[in-house]
Parts: C-alpha cells; structure tokens; sequence
C-alpha cells in the first residue's frame, strides 16, 4: 500500500479532480491523505459542485451526478476531515503527491504558497510520481529548482489549454462575472512560458472525451517519467490509473 499526498486549499477546489483520483487510489488500498493551509477541512467549489445556477450549456460545467457521489464520500473519509497543514507535510513519508485544479478564487491560495513550492520541489527532487489536473499545473509551473529554472523546464506537460479556459470564461462571464477566471493569464501562457520549449506544453485534441468508471481509458494526459497531467475533469480517471500503475509497478 502506498501512502499519497493530495494538496489543497482551503476552498474552491474542483469536485471531481480531488474526488476521482481519491476515489480510484483508495479502492485500490492506498492511503490518500489531505493537506490543506492550517491543518482545517476544505470545501471545494459549491458552484461546480451543486450545479446551482448553471442553465443551459453552462450545465457542462457542473460536475456529474457520480462524481457528485465520490466527493460526498471522500469529504466524509477521515483522512478529509483531518488534514495535515502545509507547514507540517514530511514529504519523504509519502510516495506520490496530486494536485487537483479549479477555477474559482479561493484556488490561489494554494497555486501561490510558498510550503506547497517546498513540498512540489521535494517530490521533483526523488522523481516520486506526481499528478497535476488544470490549474494545479501552475503550483509546479511556479516552483523553482536551485538553477532558478521551474521545475518543469525540460518536461511536456499539459494541463487547462487556452480554448478550455477561455471558452469557460466567456460562457460565465455574464451570469458569474470572474468566477471562472482564476488569473489574467492563462494556465497555457504562464506554463509554456517556463519550459523548455514552448511547445512542451501539449493541448490535446480540441473535442475532448470525458471518462467515467466505466470508461476510464477516456481523456487526455500527457505522461513524462515521474509526472502526469491531465487537462480538467473529464481527463481525472486516465490521470487516477497511470498514477495507480506507478505505484503498483
């Protein structure tokens, strides 16, 4: 059994990027433990959560009444309810770290904090499996390695492409303002502009497949030795089963 780390904030992550790899990790008896800032328990996006107030093609947004199911079951787990903080993470005491995403503006508290840098950079240091999910791609994107280049320079990636985000913001900007826009650049732009190449950042096909637990091989992730990234939802059971796959190799 391996022992898995996922990190959090405090509010305003995304249901299902949390609740599948969660859900997929602790069926096959690993231990997925929670950090959060302070130690507290976290709240993930009500909105993406409930749906409420999404009509019409913003429903696409909401999660999906199974992955509603599996984050009401990972938030009563006890590893959820009682999470480490940050500052007390000894990330040797775990084999594989996840970073979910999410849109809404309580996600920054984790994508700018400088223990979860410490913890992201522990983890690139062992080559110990790491998964990232939409915006959790810019917690790597903005550690920085000793040589002052990202630890992701030299790898391919993926994570929220720029048609994905930009397309969301336009749909919500009228009915939710700046809910979906988590920063003024994209998820795309500030990556790319830390790797290797720019083109180390992959996109994915623009008609993207959403997977289920009956069809987990659906989505897109791009895999590069210890890490794997996944692009939002519809991509967290592929992401789930190739961290799974490392940890049972």
């Amino acid at each position: 059994m391996a022992k898995v780390l996922m990190l959090l904030p405090d509010t305003d992550f995304d249901p299902t990027e949390a609740g599948v790899p969660w859900h997929v990790l602790n069926e096959a008896g690993h231990d997925v433990c929670f950090a959060t800032q302070a130690g507290t328990k976290a709240a993930c996006d009500q909105l993406t959560l409930s749906g409420e107030g999404l009509t019409g093609t913003l429903k696409t947004l909401a999660a999906r009444p199974a992955n509603r199911e599996i984050y009401e079951q990972m938030s009563a787990h006890p590893n959820f309810q009682n999470p480490l903080a940050w500052k007390d993470v000894n990330p040797d005491e775990f084999d594989a770290l996840i970073l979910p995403g999410g849109h809404a503006p309580g996600i920054k508290q984790y994508l700018e904090a400088e223990p979860v840098f410490d913890i992201c950079r522990n983890f690139f240091a062992r080559k110990a499996p790491v998964g990232s999910i939409c915006h959790g791609l810019l917690a790597l994107a903005r550690t920085v390695r000793e040589d002052g280049k990202s630890v992701l320079h030299g790898y391919k990636v993926t994570g929220l492409n720029n048609f994905q985000e930009k397309i969301a913001i336009r749909m919500t900007r009228k009915s939710m303002g700046k809910h979906y826009q988590t920063y003024p650049e994209t998820v795309q732009d500030e990556t790319s502009a830390v790797l290797k190449k720019a083109r180390d950042f992959k996109p994915g096909p623009m008609l993207p497949s959403f997977g289920t637990a009956k069809s987990p091989r659906k989505g897109f992730i791009v895999e590069d030795g210890h890490l794997v990234c996944a692009r939002w939802p519809g991509d967290a059971y592929k992401l789930a089963h190739a961290l799974r796959a490392r940890l049972e190799a």
